[in-house]
């Protein structure tokens, strides 16, 4: 049996399991939670978690390195950011137009008894002037993404200028990558049990009830999703990437389940890396560089979880929000994807600054945690999605333009 159905099976037993536990079993869930499911869950993300920042680092100097031209390199990040801003843009603003048509919060709701303290969201600037790191081994230990991203690409830089000086230190990292890839495929072979154990913690945690009081908000973000996977990335995949929409999802779909099960982009790179290697044909060059770049700027699930949330907590309390509200919240959303860490449920603390930036109470957000933690593993999905979808398209648009290069000089 493939690796994708033992982790659907496990994902399968889990719904059961947890469902029994929060239907007829739950005064024995704590103590079945406690010694059984998370242990599992925790050895399963502390496992992928573990192979994390070394997957990034070296996977980014080997793309960079590879990337020899300058030029190329520029081009090559600028269609990559661009392609991430551009659909978180668009994301955001889906979510916000549907929210607005169906109101999710038009029911009554009541915030009492409910306590939320959500740690201090960033801000923006300290982000964007704080991604280059004054010491390297200092961001890998607090695995801050963006800096590490950083220190990898000047490495690559240095490595592909350098040339045939530094022959023996490409192969020696070369020679790292194969290590981290062998160890990612012995990881995933404890995945099934992992995603068994994550899924009937979610659902035997929160259950149903959750998602009944909380159906309208649950489902009109589930909505959204799926629209942006159809329209934004389907169209992207078929225009830009010249492929199937279908055989894009078959060939991708392992690591959608893996970060379904997770909720966590930053640890499913690893899988989500090599998925779009081997089933849709894009280069260790070009994946190397766009889907551990995408894993930190790119949050379009957690955008569209962001603006639906906003409309739908600005309804609860009784206010509209105006024009410049709207676009406040777009702006601020997408920025607040840029530097995002792909850990589970981070979506929540970033929507606290998306909250104070148009004057709504961040005490609300304790009105969706009841169901946050499941339309996480959703958005999640569609967060690597969109890496992985930019990924093939640049390497079209890049296969095309080496074989003009090549036309040009013969």
């Amino acid at each position: 049996m493939s690796l994708t159905k033992r982790i659907l099976l496990g994902m399968l037993f889990g719904i059961i399991v947890g469902l029994i536990f929060n239907l007829a079993l739950s005064n024995i869930f704590d103590t079945f939670h406690t010694y059984i499911l998370n242990p599992l869950g925790t050895i399963f993300i502390s496992l992928i978690k573990m192979l994390v920042v070394p997957i990034v680092l070296v996977s980014l100097i080997l793309g960079t390195a590879g990337i020899s031209d300058p030029v190329k390199l520029g081009r090559i990040g600028l269609k990559a950011i661009s392609f991430f801003l551009v659909t978180t843009s668009l994301a955001i603003t889906l979510a916000l137009i549907t929210a607005l048509i169906v109101k999710p919060g038009s029911s009554n709701f009541s915030m009492e008894g409910q306590n939320f303290e959500p740690n201090e969201a960033p801000p923006v600037i300290d982000t964007l002037l704080n991604i280059i790191p004054t010491n390297a081994i200092d961001a890998m230990v607090s695995e801050n993404m963006l800096q590490i991203i950083v220190f990898a690409i000047f490495v690559g830089f240095a490595l592909a200028r350098l040339g045939t000086k530094v022959e023996g230190l490409v192969k020696l990292v070369e020679q790292a990558n194969d290590v981290l890839m062998y160890l990612v495929n012995v990881v995933m072979k404890f995945a099934p049990y992992g995603a068994f154990a994550l899924i009937a913690t979610a659902i035997g945690g929160q259950g149903f009830d959750a998602i009944m009081a909380m159906g309208k908000y649950f489902f009109v973000v589930l909505f959204v999703l799926l629209l942006h996977l159809i329209l934004v990335y389907g169209s992207a995949i078929k225009v830009l990437g010249k492929m199937n929409p279908i055989k894009f999802i078959k060939g991708f779909s392992p690591a959608m389940i893996v970060a379904f099960s997770t909720s966590s982009s930053g640890a499913t790179l690893p899988v989500s890396m090599e998925t779009a290697q081997k089933n849709l044909g894009v280069s260790k060059t070009v994946s190397g560089f766009v889907q551990p770049l995408g894993t930190t700027i790119n949050m379009d699930g957690t955008a569209i979880m962001q603006g639906v949330a906003t409309v739908f907590i600005a309804q609860v309390v009784g206010g509209d929000l105006t024009l410049g509200q709207l676009l406040t919240v777009l702006l601020t959303a997408t920025l607040a994807s840029i530097g995002t860490a792909g850990v589970p449920g981070v979506g929540i603390i970033m929507l606290s600054m998306v909250l104070t930036s148009v004057g709504l109470p961040v005490e609300a957000i304790a009105l969706i945690l009841g169901v946050d933690r499941l339309l996480d593993m959703c958005r999640t999905a569609m967060n690597i999605t969109g890496d992985a979808v930019c990924a093939v398209y640049v390497e079209r648009t890049e296969g095309k333009q080496n074989d003009n290069d090549i036309e040009t000089v013969s």
